[in-house]
């Protein structure tokens, strides 16, 4: 028997979207913005400048201070920023006192301009509980390895002040490393459905550890994946302290007035090693390091106040003086740093104690007190 089978026309007719928008206007420059060198820098404020200044040369002293601690075995680790200190100057500037920061394991600079204590910023790094500060202190999210995973967090945070009525922006800083993590896509495509009050910064410093650029993504520029998410893409020389803090600015009042994230690439490079415990002439050219090096942020700076007159030799002394004495209290204080009670492991894993986490409390206080009874201390 044959069954006649009547043929249905499933064809669905599928509407092509249109941009909401010009997708060109989302693209960034061709070439980083840039503002030292240019005529462009003369509508800068001098004390502003000599802020930045100030502050980048305290960031290298800092950079070489907790190195230096690094390798005499007083940090477990050390991810040094030396080279980047334009970018972690410029985000932290750009911030209004009722904006959050939302750093990576690297950015302790970041963090200190923000206001966090530098002996609770290298917390983490020494091996302390937890991370060493209270983030509403500041507004400075926890300085964690996991990579991007702070970026959907930015988000959230963004958007919670946004329904809450809060005149709030985050600014969510990752590595061009980071940009490989699904959390970085997932963050971005949230934070434009949502219009959150959100910046991405992206410190395309050439390596994700020894990865190189040229391996993680085929894209022209980092800032190019913007368009695909239907949000700005800015592109900066990372080494311009003025023009990072600059887009930074415009991109922080940008979303605070409700147009939504925008996506920054600073173009920089990470002078030292991944960490101190990185051979980094395994994966680079030391030639390679060494033609950064003419491009070093702190003395490019220097170089341009100098020539605009902003800047003369005593100021240029004076805040040599400030960074050496910041690093000398550094050394002094994390000498002496606060001896954390054992029994605070147990204090902040969950809002109510799981039957193994109580009984591996127990054992713990029994072992501490064996122990004061044998020797007469804890």
């Amino acid at each position: 028997m044959t069954t006649t089978v009547e043929k249905v026309d499933v064809t669905v007719s599928t509407p092509v979207p249109s941009p909401q928008v010009d997708p060109a206007a989302l693209l960034p420059e061709r070439e980083p913005f840039q503002v030292l060198g240019t005529a462009k820098a003369a509508d800068i404020d001098d004390e502003l400048l000599r802020t930045l200044y100030r502050d980048v040369v305290r960031g290298r002293r800092y950079n070489l201070q907790a190195t230096a601690l690094a390798k005499q075995g007083r940090l477990a680790v050390y991810p040094s920023t030396t080279g980047q200190e334009a970018c972690e100057v410029a985000a932290a500037r750009a911030l209004s006192p009722q904006d959050w920061l939302f750093p990576t394991y690297r950015d302790t600079l970041a963090a200190i301009v923000r206001g966090v204590d530098p002996v609770e910023a290298l917390a983490v790094m020494r091996g302390d509980w937890h991370h060493g500060y209270d983030p509403y202190a500041h507004r400075v999210a926890p300085l964690t390895t996991p990579l991007a995973t702070q970026l959907p967090h930015a988000v959230g945070l963004a958007r919670a002040a946004r329904l809450k009525g809060e005149d709030t922006v985050a600014l969510a800083m990752v590595g061009d490393g980071g940009t490989s993590e699904g959390d970085f896509y997932e963050a971005v495509n949230f934070a434009a459905v949502m219009r959150a009050p959100v910046v991405f910064l992206v410190q395309n410093n050439r390596f994700a550890i020894s990865v190189p650029l040229a391996k993680q993504s085929a894209a022209l520029a980092l800032a190019d994946k913007a368009v695909g998410f239907g949000l700005p893409g800015r592109l900066v020389d990372g080494n311009d302290v003025v023009a990072v803090h600059q887009v930074l600015a415009e991109a922080v009042e940008r979303a605070r007035h409700g147009d939504g994230p925008t996506l920054v690439e600073a173009m920089t490079y990470r002078i030292d090693p991944h960490t101190n415990s990185d051979d980094d002439s395994r994966y680079r050219d030391p030639s390679e390091v060494d033609r950064w090096r003419g491009h070093d942020p702190v003395l490019v700076l220097e170089r341009s106040l100098r020539d605009m007159g902003v800047l003369d030799d005593a100021d240029v002394e004076a805040a040599a003086r400030s960074a050496d004495d910041f690093a000398a209290d550094l050394r002094e204080r994390h000498d002496h740093p606060p001896s954390p009670d054992p029994m605070t492991l147990f204090s902040h894993v969950f809002a109510n104690k799981t039957p193994q986490l109580s009984e591996q409390e127990a054992m713990v206080r029994a072992e501490l007190q064996a122990q004061a009874e044998g020797d007469g201390q804890l």
